[in-house]
């Protein structure tokens, strides 16, 4: 049940440290014959995690290096043992920052794959392949992506590829904290940070039925904040008085993003008595299968949409170095024409 086989994919790819992404074609992993699905990248999201990874800024890397863990494609090729009902010829799936573990530890046995000790990431990761060799994962800035079908997420109908492709890591990253933590009802959620996980991580906390508190550094986002995502209250922590009126009020802060200059005795003295700090402006941790479901669902039923600027895959050099200076509204999406 597959279209006929894909013994070369194309990508952007780092050569040297850097954004200068140039076009790259390599030999992808072997298809497992039983388990994997392949996958017609049509959308691949710029997470921060790429920029650190090609710049070398979190150590060295084997270059060259197709980053990209924020996935949507249709699926074109699936193993015999793949439910061809679920993944069929077509279909539209999501890969997000894991791309593969071993299956068969307690972890695994829990749905908590990520916390497996031979996890792969979707790109940069080792694999030992069944012929002796090893194999460095490339990512989703490419034609065409494969891996362990538990691992791909059909994408509901009523999310775009654009929206869904950053849910796959900033919208997993800032909805599973929220529902880890309860938020709900009568709970007041600070979300720090609007960027391309805050401006998520608010619309979530407000479809959950928190009062959510837009937390940034200027006022210069409020009425952003307010009329576009939702906030219902908005803090400028550059301001002491309105700090000083926000002290101790909120249930639970989202933490998206942070600095050297952050000051954390002010933040904290914005949690309220046995409330909650939760730091997700952290090198991403894969979170586990289930999540990501609900999560994609979540965001159809209660309307949550991902904002971000779509460019061509081929333009992905320059669509980095936007990221890295900041001009990212609030995410851009790769588009493969």
């Amino acid at each position: 049940m597959s279209s006929p086989s894909i013994d070369t994919y194309t990508g952007q790819a780092a050569f040297v440290p850097g954004f200068d992404l140039k076009p790259h074609t390599f030999t992808p992993k072997p298809f497992d014959e039983n388990f994997d699905v392949e996958i017609r990248v049509t959308h691949c999201g710029i997470c921060g995690s790429d920029l650190h990874t090609v710049s070398g800024g979190w150590g060295p890397i084997p270059y060259p290096m197709v980053v990209g863990h924020e996935i949507i494609g249709h699926v074109v090729r699936i193993g015999r043992l793949v439910d061809p009902a679920k993944f069929a010829l077509g279909t539209r799936v999501g890969v997000g920052a894991q791309c593969a573990s071993c299956l068969d530890c307690s972890a695994c046995g829990r749905d908590r794959e990520q916390l497996c000790p031979d996890m792969k990431w979707t790109y940069n990761s080792t694999m030992d392949l069944p012929n002796g060799a090893k194999y460095v994962t490339q990512g989703g800035y490419a034609d065409y992506y494969r891996c362990h079908h538990k691992f791909a997420f059909v994408i509901p109908d009523g999310l775009t590829s654009e929206s869904a492709a950053p849910m796959m890591c900033a919208g997993v990253t800032t909805y599973s904290p929220l529902k880890k933590f309860g938020v709900g009802p009568g709970m007041n959620v600070g979300v720090l940070g609007i960027g391309g996980l805050g401006h998520l991580g608010i619309q979530w906390a407000v479809a959950m039925g928190a009062t959510v508190s837009a937390l940034s550094s200027s006022g210069k986002k409020e009425r952003e904040c307010r009329n576009l995502l939702g906030a219902h209250k908005y803090v400028n922590y550059s301001d002491p008085a309105q700090v000083a009126a926000a002290s101790q009020s909120l249930d639970l802060i989202l933490c998206t993003s942070y600095s050297d200059k952050t000051d954390w005795n002010m933040l904290l003295g914005l949690v309220a008595t046995e409330g909650k700090f939760v730091l997700v402006g952290l090198p991403e941790v894969p979170i586990s299968s289930p999540d990501i479901e609900d999560m994609l669902q979540f965001a159809v039923d209660k309307n949550v949409n991902s904002i971000v600027e779509v460019m061509a895959m081929k333009d992905a050099a320059a669509a980095m170095q936007k990221v890295h200076d900041g001009q990212a509204r609030f995410r851009i999406v790769l588009k493969n024409e």
